[in-house]
C-alpha cells in the first residue's frame, strides 16, 4: 500500500465494469450513497460468507438509500461465478488494476499457488457520500479483519439521519 486516501476526500477517478455489462465511476455524483466492498476474489472462503451476509442485508442497505457493489481483481468470468454461486443480485465489478487498487490505499497480496495467478487486493470498505466523498474507509491486510455489518447498517442510518460528519479528517 503506497498511497492513503482521506476521510472527506473525493472518491478516486475510477471505473470498472460490472457483469450486468454496465460500468460504474465512482467518482460522479448520484442520487444514492454507495458502499463498495472491495474483496479477495473468487478464492477466498471468507469473502463469499461475508458477501452472503451483506446481500442478505440487501432491503435495509435499499431502504436508507444506498446500493452495495462488491469489486475484485477477478476476471469477468470469476466475477460471474461468485455471483452465481451466492446468488448476489448486488452489483458485482471485476478486473481492478493493480494502478486502480493503489488508488484506493489497498493492501496488494501476491497469490499462492493454489488460489490465482494474479496480484489481488485485500479487504476493503468504502462508504461513498452522493457527492463522490469518501464517508468511511476501512481497510484491512489480511481477510480476517471485516467491520461488523449489522454495525456499519446502523452507522450509514446514524450518518444520513443526522447529517452526521466526516470523522478523521485531521
Amino acid at each position: 500500500m503506497k498511497s492513503k486516501l482521506s476521510a472527506g476526500s473525493q472518491m478516486p477517478d475510477i471505473c470498472f465494469s460490472l457483469i450486468n455489462g454496465n460500468s460504474i465511476r465512482l467518482s460522479e455524483e448520484t442520487s444514492n450513497w454507495t458502499l463498495l466492498i472491495v474483496y479477495r476474489g473468487l478464492h477466498c472462503p471468507i469473502c463469499k460468507g461475508y458477501a452472503a451476509k451483506f446481500e442478505n442485508k440487501l432491503s435495509k442497505l435499499q431502504d436508507i438509500n444506498t446500493q452495495l457493489i462488491f469489486i475484485s481483481a477477478d476476471p469477468e468470468q470469476k466475477a460471474t461465478m461468485f455471483a452465481e454461486e451466492l446468488n448476489l443480485k448486488s452489483k458485482i465489478g471485476y478486473g481492478l488494476t493493480i494502478d486502480q487498487m493503489r488508488k484506493l490505499g489497498l493492501y496488494l497480496s501476491e497469490p499462492r499457488p493454489s488460489e490465482i495467478d494474479y496480484i489481488f487486493p485485500e479487504p476493503g470498505l468504502f462508504l461513498i457520500n452522493p457527492k463522490g466523498r469518501i464517508h468511511i474507509i476501512e481497510i484491512s491486510n489480511a481477510p480476517f479483519v471485516r467491520p461488523d455489518i449489522d454495525l456499519i447498517l446502523r452507522g450509514i442510518d446514524h450518518i444520513q439521519e443526522n447529517n452526521y460528519p466526516i470523522r478523521g479528517t485531521h
